[in-house]
């Protein structure tokens, strides 16, 4: 069985056991959170939602809330000896789906 959530803006494939990385959710490591916006559920019956599948959930554990790699971004401006680089770090949480609820 699996089911396709969005958390972040974004969408993920996700089955039971799967460790997945998300954008920033609130809690500490070793929280139960339940993922409300299930898009669909799949397996031998797929069900699809418009847009959200009503009662379905998604339940994972927080397993690590951390830095992604560096993002190096670079501006320039030909012929004008203008040069920048800065770099960023998305924070991320790290989860362990546990179930799914259809």
């Amino acid at each position: 069985m699996y089911a396709v959530v969005k958390t972040g803006g974004k969408q993920y494939k996700v089955s039971e056991g799967d460790l997945v990385k998300v954008e920033k959710l609130v809690g500490a490591v070793g929280d139960a959170i339940e993922l409300d916006e299930v898009l669909m559920v799949g397996g031998e019956e797929v069900k699809v939602g418009t847009p959200l599948l009503q009662g379905a959930k998604v339940k994972a554990r927080i397993v690590e809330q951390d830095k992604d790699k560096k993002i190096l971004v670079f501006k320039s401006k030909r012929r004008q000896g203008y040069r920048k680089l800065n770099g960023h770090r998305q924070p991320i949480t790290r989860l362990k789906i546990t179930g799914i609820e259809a």
